[in-house]
């Protein structure tokens, strides 16, 4: 089982917190903080692109 290293909480005003993690082959997560053992996993431009979308609004209800 590959080590996920966390990074701090991103929390929004009135929202959940989400945290972002990395593991050392390049797959990248993202959980609802204090729940990170239910997470999300994909490759980092993944996720990343997903972020960009919902930023852009494009799928704000995901999250």
């Amino acid at each position: 089982m590959s080590t996920i290293t966390w990074e701090d909480p991103f929390c929004a005003e009135g929202n959940s917190c989400f945290r972002l993690g990395t593991d050392e082959t390049g797959n990248a997560y993202i959980a609802v903080k204090g729940q990170e053992e239910h997470y999300l996993t994909d490759s980092a431009e993944a996720l990343r692109t997903m972020i960009l979308d919902i930023k852009a609004g494009k799928a704000d209800h995901l999250l």
